[in-house]
């Protein structure tokens, strides 16, 4: 297992290089989106209709996040259970999804698309949102307002600590 500090803005250097287990330090985008957000996106795709963010070669954090306090640019930020994405995942990983950052295992059927287009799942801690918020440097709403917490939200990060669960080889920390 290695550690790496690691920009969302060279994805394409070093996703096919992470190895289940390694510790990662993310910092660049990331984008928020959870169930009702994948539903809308879903739509838009299936519709022809134009996305309201590049899906290509950015990573989406499963997670609704609380307003802003204490001077931060966000609240608490914890990562919700990925696996209610299963259904929407592997289209917008064939899409260019790159990496996708939740709490526990996925299904085959998005391990499968990681390992067909190149793509890599971190683990983030539940429990932790209050930490996380503090590498949140900006946060933008960028589709779905409407939704509230679960709008689709643009996040500027630095150091964001997150493990690699599964890589795009498809092994596992969940076996």
């Amino acid at each position: 297992m290695s550690e790496y500090y690691l920009n969302t803005d060279n994805i394409n250097e070093w996703v096919g290089n992470l190895k289940a287990g390694d510790k990662v330090y993310l910092s660049g985008t990331v984008f928020t989106a959870r169930d009702a957000a994948h539903k809308r996106i879903a739509s838009l795709l299936q519709s022809g209709d134009e996305l309201p963010f590049e899906l290509s070669n950015s990573v989406i954090y499963y997670a609704g996040p609380t307003p802003e306090k204490n001077n931060l640019a966000i609240g608490s930020i914890g990562p919700t259970t990925s696996s209610r994405m299963d259904i929407f995942a592997p289209r917008l990983i064939s899409c260019g999804l790159k990496g996708m950052i939740g709490k526990g295992n996925r299904s085959c059927e998005v391990v499968d698309a990681m390992k067909k287009y190149g793509c890599v799942y971190f683990a983030a801690i539940g429990g932790a949102g209050a930490l996380y918020s503090q590498c949140v440097s900006e946060c933008t709403v960028v589709a779905f307002e409407e939704l509230g917490c679960e709008s689709v939200k643009r996040l500027t990060v630095k150091d964001f600590p997150l493990v690699v669960a599964i890589d795009s080889d498809g092994d596992t920390l969940y076996k």
